[in-house]
């Protein structure tokens, strides 16, 4: 058996798998984000682990036997995070969040510095852990004054489970500290932010061991003790070995909280001024490209709230069939933008709004607004070099048929659904863990799902849709000026 754990925004899931990966039995736990002030985002690192208590818990209640036999661990958890650690190692404040926007002065700051950019490969976004060190170092100096160890959140977890501060190359790509290229960090770019390597934690690759599980808790949570933790992987990462997403040209479209478009790359491919972020994979010797647009699923959760309906009723309204845009357009930028525009002041619009527009043309405007922030992205990659033929669906969002049938027309590809399964970061994290305890080869193991549909564009409907993009697209640079 092997177990993978997911640490989301809203939850901790455990996903137990068999030496045949077939998943054996999964559970989760809530989380909470704290927003003291506009454009703040937080949670308390503490209630990770109780997170991740609750939900080894509660599948033990059902699956005592197989955590039993559990012979690796893998970690997945969100990028970013800024969970800085004191002597006793102990929280010293909230972590802040990958969605977080306070350190924007900070990152262009940093981001001037073409050190930065060089060494990455990447724009120094708001979201990224080293603006936050520097936006504490200047607004927080008695915090700042105690870090002794900056860990990303799954690494947290790490911390609590082996005792060690270790991280991977995956969710380190994302810290604006690590040299993506050479895949070690740089002394450069921590000096730039008043830090040294004793404050980063030790690094392995995803698939190698990172750690033992703690005797102490290892009975807790009723697993053998000493069993290998692996590296793991940024959230991002871990599903895209869970999708199989390894080969160079293979690309999954993740509608979470989020949306990401994500291609893997057998070569470091970098380009910032794209704002396409170029990170390593979890394996070795691999990269990846990925456009980010912040608010995806989170859109038609905004929307849920503001109309008291259930998303999925939300989306259940637009019917089966593919319409034509609607009259009503909608930029998701609820919390800022990072792919293509990288600004963190920017906030969404609904624009052609009438006394016909009704909770179904906010919908789809939503529905719509989110594809084209994808379309963004597809063309920022196309702009770093990467052409892609064909993208898998995953996230809460690909539940909806007809927000896919959106996307695939948007974006001009064919959109592949997998057969149903669990094949997210959990899944992917479960199968790090398996290689980290079997020293397996990584395209034995991650292999790609079985594809249950393929939605095709909609050829009638593409050049409106298109003639809709333009509209969308010209949009940016109007409300920029008018909120600047």
């Amino acid at each position: 058996m092997y177990l993978g754990l997911d640490l989301g925004t809203s939850s901790v899931k455990a996903l137990l798998i068999d030496d045949k990966q077939a998943a054996v039995g999964s559970a989760s736990a809530e989380l909470t984000v704290q927003r003291p002030h506009p454009g703040w985002s937080e949670q308390d690192p503490d209630s990770w682990i109780a997170a991740t208590r609750a939900a080894v818990g509660s599948l033990a209640k059902t699956h005592a036997g197989e955590l039993s036999r559990v012979c690796g661990i893998g970690l997945s958890g969100h990028m970013h995070g800024a969970t800085a650690i004191d002597r006793d190692g102990k929280p010293i404040r909230p972590c802040i969040l990958w969605n977080d926007t306070r350190s924007h002065v900070e990152a262009a700051a940093l981001d001037s510095d073409p050190r930065f950019r060089k060494l990455t490969g990447n724009i120094v976004f708001p979201g990224f852990t080293a603006p936050k060190l520097k936006w504490m170092a200047e607004h927080e100096p008695e915090n700042f004054a105690r870090v002794v160890k900056v860990l990303l959140p799954k690494d947290y977890l790490r911390l609590w489970l082996c005792g060690e501060a270790i991280s991977e190359m995956s969710d380190s790509a994302g810290t604006s500290w690590l040299d993506v290229g050479a895949r070690a960090w740089s002394d450069e770019l921590l000096e730039a932010t008043g830090l040294e390597r004793s404050q980063m934690p030790a690094l392995v690759e995803g698939s190698e061991r990172g750690g033992s599980l703690r005797a102490e808790v290892a009975a807790e949570l009723g697993l053998p003790a000493g069993i290998p933790i692996a590296g793991g992987a940024g959230d991002n990462a871990a599903s895209a070995c869970g999708m199989g997403t390894i080969a160079d040209g293979r690309a999954f479209a993740s509608l979470g909280t989020s949306g990401v478009l994500f291609a893997a790359n057998n070569r470091y491919l970098p380009n910032p001024d794209s704002a396409v972020h170029a990170f390593c994979h979890a394996l070795p010797e691999t990269w990846h490209q990925m456009g980010v647009i912040l608010s995806a699923t989170d859109s038609l959760n905004w929307l849920s709230g503001v109309t008291g309906t259930d998303p999925a009723h939300l989306t259940a309204q637009l019917g089966d069939s593919l319409a034509a845009p609607g009259s009503v357009l909608f930029l998701p930028y609820l919390s800022g933008e990072r792919t293509p525009h990288n600004d963190a002041s920017i906030r969404g619009s609904f624009v052609g709004l009438g006394h016909e527009s009704d909770r179904a043309a906010l919908t789809r405007a939503v529905a719509e607004g989110v594809a084209f922030a994808f379309r963004d992205s597809l063309e920022a990659l196309a702009h770093a070099g990467t052409r892609l033929e064909r993208v898998t669906a995953i996230g809460g969002g690909s539940r909806s048929h007809y927000w896919l049938e959106v996307l695939s027309t948007v974006l001009n590809l064919p959109v592949d659904i997998p057969e149903s399964g669990d094949f997210g970061a959990a899944f992917g994290a479960a199968r790090l863990g398996l290689m980290a305890a079997e020293n397996a080869e990584p395209l034995d193991v991650c292999t790609p799902p079985e594809t249950e549909q393929t939605i095709q564009p909609n050829r009638e409907l593409s050049a409106a849709f298109e003639e809709a993009y333009g509209k969308y697209r010209a949009l940016y640079p109007a409300i920029k000026g008018a909120m600047s």
